[in-house]
């Protein structure tokens, strides 16, 4: 067992070695120099209170490498730390797999606990209240009123993964937990309240494990003197390529018509005649969420008219149409806290309050984006096509980095960033922009405002050259070529046939996988190939299994599955073993130049008298690029190849920093 109150620390040699503790302990663990180095310098920077940038090779063991650091400086220090993932697959390696082994190996010496966001805890106040008047509330969930009622007297847990269902997304929100809806010690329920009850563990825990998302969502309601989490004084930060990401969604907005129309139902459904106001005696309030139904339709009519003539890219600019919605969602708002403040149930009150707070939000945001309030934010109009099209009113900053900033580094004092794809070749980049010891991390360390920092950049200790061959096809037209798409799917069949399936192809845009999908579907029927596509309707969950099991056909020869996948099966999947044994990137993951955001981003670049090409488009795609090499191997044992299909990275002279990006593996040019 570690001794913890060894003032030096833990032996990295003792833990991690070839003889070491956790080579005694953990089944056909390897000795891996790169995760000693990593623990140790994750070690260091949690003593002396700096931040550390790691990239960590896939197969490094980044998770070993920080966990147990991390235990020993919240029990030498006496503090608590959060670690932050991204993926829900790392997140449940961590708290089903990592901790409990270490937990074991270490004698329970240090508590550990999932934080999940209070949305996910069904709130029994609010369930006892929407029983009590589901007639007037739900049309037909009243069996689902009736599970809930009977799995939350059972469960341990009170949140949406332990239900083992997903129910309907109106009953669900009318009885989840939720911040400024809570009685607190007031309510009758505190004791059992499972919200609560989560929140005692995390009180008492050493480690705490979330996701990004209820990072930010915590840092930002600390500047308001509130906080999701119990106080933590060090945080790690696993995938953290995405943080950028995370924060553009957090400081940004996204007001939709169904946000609205949502909003709205939940107070009273015209079909129905369900809702919160369907007592008789709300007629009159009735008749202003009709008023406001009818405004938000005039109002998002006219946005969806605007888009279409708009000969841009749906970039906004301040009072692009007329505010039609502010005012009735004003008129509603008062109304639902008059009606509050003359009722003497408390749980009705907080209702009305709930969706009083809700057109609140509305009705700010709708007034921030139609007047462009911030200055260093980007503003666009996008639709959706789902079951029927979604408009919505998005904005970003500029510049997150600002965000970050303020809200992570400047208040903490020592933070852990660790990815396996951090960094970019030394070369990439805008020329002169760049310093000696960079070693690749100043694009991630520039897009996060991380400024003081120690950096440690480690491979991966597979053996690339072994296991991976990546195949380039230099003769094929460019991807924006009309002839692309036919010449490409055609070599696609090549190489799926290699590998007889099992394969990953991974697209930029829905739209080209539509089309390749109509191009090749016949071919994959009559070769016994099951093709499994994103965004067909069917759960990426439910995708990746299928794809793991390698469904076959009866009476055919066996073949494994392809999967046509877009953005976020570029990362997070894991999927080891010869079930994917082929990884084909059919064009180089640049992002569109005239999305809005991208496209303010290129203004500001150039603004400030830099290459938007090689200080931002460029490295983002090398990164991307990275994340969907990165998907074939898993393990010492994979083996399986990698195809390029974009004929740019061996024809631009640019494209030689992608391969540079990743681990050495042999490369072989299809020329004909």
């Amino acid at each position: 067992m570690i001794d913890f109150k060894r003032q030096d620390g833990f032996n990295e040699e003792w833990i991690f070695g070839p003889a070491g503790l956790l080579a005694k302990n953990w089944p056909g663990y390897e000795d891996r120099p790169q995760q000693r180095q990593m623990a140790k310098a994750v070690q260091n920077a949690l003593k002396e209170r700096f931040h550390l940038a790691v990239e960590a090779g896939t197969g490094v063991g980044k998770s070993f490498a920080y966990l147990i650091p991390a235990i020993e400086a919240a029990k030498q220090q006496k503090c608590r730390i959060l670690i932050s993932t991204y993926t829900i697959t790392l997140q449940e390696q961590l708290i089903n797999k990592d901790i409990p082994f270490l937990a074991r190996l270490l004698e329970d010496c240090f508590t550990a606990c999932l934080a999940k966001g209070r949305n996910n805890f069904i709130c029994l106040r609010r369930l006892e209240f929407a029983v009590r008047m589901q007639q007037g509330l739900f049309d037909s969930d009243a069996a689902v009123l009736v599970h809930l009622s009977s799995w939350a007297k059972q469960s341990a847990d009170g949140s949406l993964s332990d239900i083992g269902f997903v129910p309907p997304w109106q009953v669900w929100h009318s009885v989840m937990s939720e911040h400024g809806n809570c009685r607190g010690r007031k309510c009758p329920h505190f004791d059992k309240c499972f919200y609560w009850r989560s929140r005692r563990r995390l009180e008492t825990a050493d480690i705490i494990v979330a996701n990004h998302a209820l990072l930010f969502s915590d840092l930002l309601l600390r500047q308001e003197g509130v906080s999701i989490l119990p106080d933590y004084r060090f945080v790690i930060i696993d995938e953290a390529h995405n943080i950028e990401h995370v924060a553009e969604e957090h400081f940004g907005l996204d007001i939709s018509d169904r946000r609205v129309s949502f909003l709205l139902q939940g107070l009273y459904n015209q079909k129905t005649k369900r809702g919160l106001l369907a007592n008789p005696q709300h007629s009159e309030t009735v008749s202003l969420v009709n008023s406001c139904r009818n405004a938000a339709d005039d109002f998002f009519k006219s946005v969806g008219r605007w888009l279409a003539t708009d000969k841009g890219n749906g970039r906004t600019r301040p009072g692009f149409v007329a505010d039609c919605l502010t005012e009735p969602v004003k008129k509603l708002r008062l109304a639902l806290t008059k009606i509050a403040n003359q009722i003497k149930d408390f749980d009705e009150q907080f209702e009305f309050l709930r969706f009083a707070g809700l057109l609140t939000a509305v009705e700010a945001d709708l007034q921030d984006f139609l007047a462009h309030k911030n200055d260093n934010d980007i503003y666009w109009v996008e639709s959706e096509e789902n079951r029927r099209k979604t408009l919505m009113l998005k904005s970003a900053p500029i510049n997150p980095a600002e965000h970050i900033k303020k809200y992570l580094l400047d208040n903490f004092e020592s933070i852990i960033f660790t990815s396996a794809t951090l960094c970019i070749a030394s070369s990439c980049g805008e020329p002169g922009r760049t310093t000696p010891d960079d070693e690749g991390f100043g694009f991630f360390a520039e897009r996060i405002g991380l400024e003081k920092f120690e950096r440690l950049k480690l491979g991966s200790p597979f053996d690339y050259q072994r296991q991976v061959t990546m195949y380039i096809e230099p003769d094929l037209p460019e991807p924006n070529d009309k002839g692309f798409a036919e010449a490409a799917a055609e070599k696609l069949k090549k190489y799926i046939k290699l590998t007889n399936g099992r394969a990953f192809v991974l697209f930029t845009s829905y739209q080209m996988l539509d089309e390749f999908a109509g191009l090749l579907s016949d071919w994959f029927d009559e070769n016994n190939i099951e093709l499994l596509m994103h965004g067909s309707g069917t759960d990426r969950a439910e995708l990746l299994r299928r794809f793991k099991s390698s469904v076959v056909r009866p009476g055919l020869p066996q073949a494994g599955s392809v999967l046509f996948g877009t953005d976020s099966f570029w990362q997070g999947v894991d999927v080891p073993g010869e079930a994917l044994s082929n990884v084909i990137i059919v064009r180089l993951p640049f992002a569109v130049p005239t999305h809005p955001l991208v496209q303010g981003r290129i203004e500001y670049i150039k603004s400030q008298g830099h290459n938007p090409f090689f200080s931002y488009q460029l490295p983002t795609a090398v990164i991307k690029f990275k994340q969907g090499f990165g998907r074939l191997i898993r393990n010492k044992t994979d083996t399986g190849i990698v195809v390029v299909l974009d004929s740019r990275i061996i024809r631009k002279n640019y494209g030689r920093e992608f391969l540079a990006a990743i681990e050495k593996c042999r490369v072989e040019i299809a020329w004909q």
